[in-house]
């Protein structure tokens, strides 16, 4: 028998949308189901209330409103919240939560697992933390429930905190409405003890309690009963974790001492602030310390911490004395640090001595009526039902117990021999698939279907995912693409794109990569950043000026200086002689190196023929020298005006340089 057949909700469609497939999780306040948008065809996490809560018009009331007030939080480290709705075709009704769905496992699983973490380990995950928990608090909210069991890392490294459930706006009013304290035990300021009261120092108070836990293996707080850790959260300060592993840096004790000050005005103001002094100490710190393993002894943390429900503190915790035969003062009243009335007596149990509860006297029941003399009484039901229904129970115990079900042993982080051989003994059906993890070793375990602690039957199928390790891409060759060209290669490679560094090459045109660092074909670690190496094209250098020069002295004075020559086949006319170079592209002055001269060879000046102005009066025959191209110089004088033109130089219809000057003599 499947045991997911017991949970009436697997299968339904919840508000017509939301198709329940799998139980994950279950919480003091809700079950946990992955589900899919059968609308949008996506994976979802729904977190459906407890029956009980459900039928609670104002509690549910209050959820929908700071659900409303988490779905605005957009941050990378907080679970997205998509929808809410309630459903009541069905049995029974459910009041849910559509959430993003984060595969993966939870920090309690990494604790009990591993124990203590590295201070660098330990950062990693605090940190994304209290960014999460810092976008909150600036954004008004509380958390108020922060442990283990909420902060997810998924499989491709990312931290996420979850279960937001608990988390309302900051005003006037931040005590419990229902005058009860919600949250973890472990975990829970004295101020939500004392008084139901929650701002951001008490999820300061509870991420401090994450990192003694993290640094240690273990919590700072322990005792036979809830009741003995709340004594203790009121009590006892936390100790430094140097105290359970030696050698961890002094300026870890610190912060942690200040983040778990029992006197909330001596915390962070909120976890902005101790997420800043986290980082500042994380510079501090060498890389041996960051990297110390803590010793293999450590014991793990203790398995998780469900979310309890418990009254405000009552007043003072006190010792009463003892009342003589003869004191005749009146009774001393006792002091309470909870009222039992509503509490589940459980919590009771193992109380100090010293802190005193009210006594509630239990009557007993009154006689059972019975029927005349030697009858059976009247409840008592025939002695074959009986053993029927024990028999039934004991079944049903041992086939849920060991027999056909037994919970899936948890193997993350685990080398794959050894995780396929703990999952063979326990009676599975093993399947290794491979994948790549930048935070998992390879050959190491990234996680299972089912997870950890799953009851299932024992000849179910386990997968087993193995890290291939972290996926190194090969940087591709772009040398000579334009910039875009390159970008999009990179990309495609699954690599980042990194800084454009431009440098001078007289072969690559400007504008194209010349190379990239790392170099093509080096392979690296996934998203690594990629610099390109752009051309900006030859350097600029001095170009001579050639004109006037032979072509032969002028090809060699250019290739002396490192650029191409060529010749233009057509010559011009120019004031330069015959056979020298009367012209150059590009000009003289400053060029790229390396680029091509041409060089236009001069044909000497032009002749053409000089108009004969002789006889032609001075204004006329200047008119027609210069029609015809030529600079004029006038010589001579006129004693009586009407001057003519008596002779010229060069003579009329010869042969002269055109532009050349032309002097004409006048009286």
């Amino acid at each position: 028998m499947d045991v997911t057949l017991q949970d009436p909700l697997i299968g339904r469609v919840l508000d017509g949308r939301y198709r329940v497939e799998q139980r994950i999780a279950v919480g003091g306040m809700a079950t946990v189901y992955r589900g899919v948008d059968t609308r949008l065809d996506r994976v979802v996490a729904l977190k459906v209330m407890h029956p009980g809560f459900a039928a609670d018009p104002e509690f549910v009331g209050r959820f929908i409103r700071e659900a409303k007030a988490v779905a605005k939080l957009s941050h990378p480290n907080v679970v997205g919240v998509f929808d809410q709705g309630e459903d009541h075709a069905g049995l029974p009704p459910a009041v849910f939560l559509a959430m993003e769905y984060v595969p993966g496992w939870t920090l309690r699983d990494l604790l009990r697992d591993r124990g203590a973490l590295s201070p660098r380990t330990t950062l990693d995950i605090l940190e994304p933390v209290l960014a999460a928990l810092g976008a909150a608090h600036r954004a008004g909210l509380v958390h108020r429930d922060v442990k283990p069991e909420n902060v997810l890392l998924t499989e491709d490294g990312r931290v996420k905190v979850a279960d937001f459930g608990l988390v309302r706006a900051v005003d006037g009013q931040t005590a419990a409405t229902t005058q009860q304290v919600m949250g973890t035990v472990s975990y829970l300021a004295p101020e939500q003890i004392e008084r139901g009261a929650a701002d951001p120092r008490s999820d300061v108070y509870a991420c401090g309690v994450l990192l003694y836990e993290m640094l240690t293996g273990a919590k700072p707080h322990t005792g036979e009963s809830p009741m003995h850790v709340i004594y203790q959260h009121l009590s006892t300060d936390v100790p430094p974790p140097s105290q359970r592993v030696p050698g961890l840096p002094e300026q870890l004790d610190a912060i942690t001492l200040a983040a778990t000050a029992r006197d909330a005005a001596r915390r962070p103001a909120d976890a902005v602030e101790l997420l800043a002094e986290l980082q500042r100490i994380r510079r501090g710190l060498s890389p041996a310390q960051l990297d110390a393993e803590p010793p293999a002894a450590t014991p793990p943390s203790a398995s998780g911490s469900p979310t309890t429900m418990l009254p405000p503190f009552a007043g003072p915790v006190g010792r009463v004395g003892p009342v003589g035969p003869a004191d005749t003062a009146p009774p001393v009243e006792r002091t309470s640090i909870m009222d039992p009335a509503l509490m589940d007596p459980a919590l009771l149990r193992g109380l100090p001595a010293d802190i005193v509860m009210p006594r509630h006297e239990i009557p007993e029941p009154p006689p059972v009526a019975r029927r005349r003399r030697g009858g059976r009484p009247r409840w008592a039901l025939p002695t074959g039902l009986v053993l029927v229904v024990a028999l039934l129970v004991a079944g049903l115990t041992w086939a849920l117990n060991g027999g056909l079900y037994t919970g899936v042993p948890a193997v993350l982080g685990e080398p794959q021999q050894t995780a396929v051989a703990a999952l063979s003994r326990a009676g599975f059906v093993v399947k290794v698939k491979e994948d790549f993890s930048p935070t998992v070793p390879k050959g190491s375990v990234i996680g299972t279907d089912p997870g950890p602690g799953a009851h299932v039957r024992k000849d179910t199928t386990v997968t087993v995912d193995v890290s291939k390790g972290a996926q190194r891409p090969t940087v591709p060759t772009v040398t000579g693409k334009s910039v875009n060209d390159a970008i999009s290669a990179l990309q495609q490679a699954g690599l980042g794109i990194g800084a454009q560094r431009q440098q001078g090459d007289p072969t690559v045109p400007a504008g194209s990569v010349i190379g990239t660092d790392p170099a093509a074909g080096a392979q690296v670690a996934a998203n690594t950043p990629v610099a390109l190496i752009v051309s900006s094209g030859p350097q600029p250098v001095d170009l001579p000026d050639v004109t006037g020069e032979s072509v032969d002295q002028a090809t060699s004075d250019l290739q002396s200086a490192g650029f191409q020559v060529k010749v233009d086949p057509n010559q011009v006319f120019s004031d330069q002689d015959p056979g020298t170079v009367a012209a150059m592209s590009p000009p003289p002055g400053t060029s790229q190196q390396g680029v091509t001269v041409t060089l236009t060879v001069s044909k000497g000046q032009q002749q053409v023929t000089v108009p004969d102005v002789t006889g032609l009066s001075e204004k006329d025959a200047q008119k027609k020298l210069k029609q015809a191209g030529f600079k004029v110089r006038t010589l001579g004088f006129s004693l009586f005006g009407g001057a003519t033109v008596h002779s010229q130089t060069p003579g009329g219809n010869g042969q002269a340089a055109l532009g050349s000057t032309v002097t004409i003599w006048v009286y």
